[in-house]
């Protein structure tokens, strides 16, 4: 089974994190922590921020590494590197890629429909901030 290694930034303002709808694919409408994969010779921070600024044209500062999740798909073994990460000031998401993104505080986190590896992490955010 083939690895795709991916990135995804837990991004934080206040008590509130930023989650997204994916807007195409196979996995279409569910939800995820935006970031995609990482290309050859970049670190896995680096991948974050290009990917931020491609998907959601906003800048981010990569904090500490959350937890990676390895997740078996069925066609797929997903290994995804989760950081933590803040918006730039005055940098605004806007959606290029996605069909839906909302602001979610901790206890709402259940409240949209997870991609089955990023269950995982909200199990872990849930850990970490209570």
């Amino acid at each position: 089974m083939r690895t795709v290694r991916v990135v995804a930034a837990i991004i934080r303002r206040d008590n509130m994190l930023f989650a997204t709808q994916r807007g195409y694919g196979e996995y279409k409408d569910g939800w995820e922590f935006p970031g995609g994969k990482i290309e050859e010779g970049e670190t896995p921070e680096d991948a974050l921020v290009r990917e931020i600024r491609e998907e959601l044209d906003a800048c981010i500062t990569v904090g500490n590494l959350l937890m990676t999740v390895e997740y078996d798909y069925p066609d797929f073994h997903l290994s995804m590197q989760c950081f933590w990460a803040v918006l730039s000031e005055n940098s605004r998401p806007v959606l290029l890629e996605h069909e839906a993104a909302g602001w979610l505080r901790t206890d709402e986190l259940d409240s949209v429909d997870w991609l089955p590896a990023d269950l995982e992490i909200v199990e872990r955010i849930k850990q970490e901030l209570g």
